[in-house]
């Protein structure tokens, strides 16, 4: 039984056999995104929408859904990361518009419930009565609340450090 002796150089050279030319270097890596503007748009139109869609869906089915408050986070963060790059403002942007986010779905959440429950529209409840509306969220804040909105700002801050790396 014989063993076979491995052929002299890097065993690790990837294919390249003695006598060939070895393979071309890397190119280099892309140079560091990091545009500030296009991230607080993105992270803006994400907010928007994303507090937009909460509101909608909490409002819809009657019920906050405060785990949804930390997809919401998660989303303005990753929009930011994802459009602005690493630059080191934009975490913090998106924590904050995160929050103004949730905040936003709550209020709308609670106007689309008192819509139903009054016969208006919830459009009308926002313009007419906000000071009502501010006012019956205040009511209803608890300490869950405010877990929700540290867990959303979290997400976002921590979702735009990943999706800019």
């Amino acid at each position: 039984m014989s063993q076979s002796v491995p052929p002299p150089g890097n065993p690790f050279a990837q294919g390249v056999e003695p006598g060939q030319a070895p393979l071309p270097p890397a190119p280099p890596a892309p140079p560091a995104r990091s545009n500030a503007g296009l991230g607080l748009v993105a992270a803006l139109v994400a907010a928007l929408v994303a507090g937009g869609v909460y509101g909608a869906v909490a409002g819809g089915i009657e019920r906050e859904i405060g785990w949804a408050a930390v997809g919401v986070g998660f989303l303005v963060g990753f929009a930011a990361g994802k459009a602005g790059g690493n630059n080191p403002a934009l975490p913090v942007v998106s924590a904050v518009l995160s929050l103004g986010a949730v905040y936003l779905g709550q209020l709308l959440a609670l106007a689309i419930i008192l819509g139903k429950q009054l016969n208006a529209s919830a459009t009308d409840i926002v313009l007419d009565h906000f000071d009502v509306l501010t006012s019956l969220w205040k009511e209803e804040l608890d300490p869950l609340t405010f877990l929700f909105f540290a867990l959303a700002a979290f997400a976002a801050f921590s979702g735009s450090k990943k999706a800019a790396a």
